[in-house]
C-alpha cells in the first residue's frame, strides 16, 4: 500500500484518538466542560470513519453527519451497520451546545453514552483497518505522570 495514504489514514485515527483524549480530560476537569467534550465524542467518531474511507479509496463530502459517512463505508463492511444508530445519535454533537444561544449543556450520562458510542466506532474502524495504519502509541512525557 503506498505509503502517503498509510500515513493519511494514520493521521485521520491520530486526530480521532486525540479528539476521545480530549473529550475525557475535559469531562473530568474541575469545570466539567461537557459541552466541549461531547463535541470531541462526535468528532472521534467522524474521524475515524473518515480514515476507513480513505483506505478504501472512498470520497467524501466535507460534513459532520456521520450516518451518511458510515453509509459511504458500508459497500466495504457490512459490519458498520451496527454502528447506524449511534453515529445518527452522534452527529448532532458537532453543533449542539456549541453556538451563543445554545444554553443547554450535557449531562453526565449523555456525555457518558456519547464517549461510549465514540469509542465503539474508533475501536470498530482500527478492528477493520490493517495495524500499519494505526496510530502511534504515545509516549507519556514524565512531566505528565508527575515526575
Amino acid at each position: 500500500m503506498d505509503k502517503a495514504k498509510i500515513e493519511l489514514v494514520k493521521n485521520w485515527l491520530s486526530k480521532g484518538k486525540h479528539d476521545l483524549d480530549t473529550a475525557k480530560i475535559l469531562s473530568e476537569s474541575e469545570s466539567s466542560l461537557l459541552d466541549t467534550a461531547i463535541y470531541h465524542c462526535q468528532q472521534a467518531a467522524e474521524k475515524a470513519i473518515k480514515g476507513f474511507l480513505t483506505f478504501h479509496d472512498i470520497r467524501f463530502e466535507k460534513t459532520h453527519d456521520i450516518l451518511s459517512l458510515l453509509t459511504l463505508a458500508l459497500p466495504k463492511s457490512e459490519t458498520l451497520s451496527a454502528y447506524l444508530d449511534i453515529g445518527n445519535e452522534l452527529t448532532p454533537y458537532a453543533s449542539e451546545f456549541r453556538y451563543p444561544g445554545d444554553e443547554a449543556t450535557p449531562g453526565k450520562d449523555e456525555f457518558q453514552t456519547a464517549l461510549d458510542s465514540a469509542n465503539k466506532i474508533y475501536q470498530g474502524i482500527l478492528s477493520l483497518l490493517p495495524s500499519e495504519t494505526h496510530p502511534r502509541k504515545r509516549n507519556k512525557s514524565p512531566k505528565a505522570e508527575g515526575a
